[in-house]
């Protein structure tokens, strides 16, 4: 939807004033002016980018770290209950150094 509206603008709101101006302006610019407009949208984007592609590792960094506390607090739980390394280390997926480490 947002790609439609970037597209298709409609000039009577003031967003559509303010993309018809900005346009206008552009249109005006001298070709070196027109180079470093480009370069400077090429930099804003490729930092976007970046950003929004760190961004999304540290959520993705974030889901692993949480899903690994899950895994160990149920370790802990099971190994309380009496229940042998070795099944711990099946449902869990922790190493037996991991689970023979932790605290109960």
């Amino acid at each position: 939807m947002t790609e439609f509206r970037e597209k298709y603008i409609n000039p009577f709101t003031d967003y559509g004033f303010k993309k018809l101006f900005e346009t206008a302006e552009i249109a005006k610019f001298s070709k070196e002016e027109y180079q470093n407009y480009e370069d400077s949208l090429k930099y804003y984007r490729d930092l976007k980018n970046s950003l929004d592609t760190a961004r999304e590792e540290g959520r993705e960094e974030g889901r692993e770290e949480g899903e690994r506390k899950k895994q160990i607090e149920i370790a802990r739980g099971m190994k309380r209950d009496g229940l042998s390394i070795e099944l711990i280390v099946k449902y869990t997926g922790l190493s037996k150094n991991q689970i023979e480490g932790l605290d109960v």
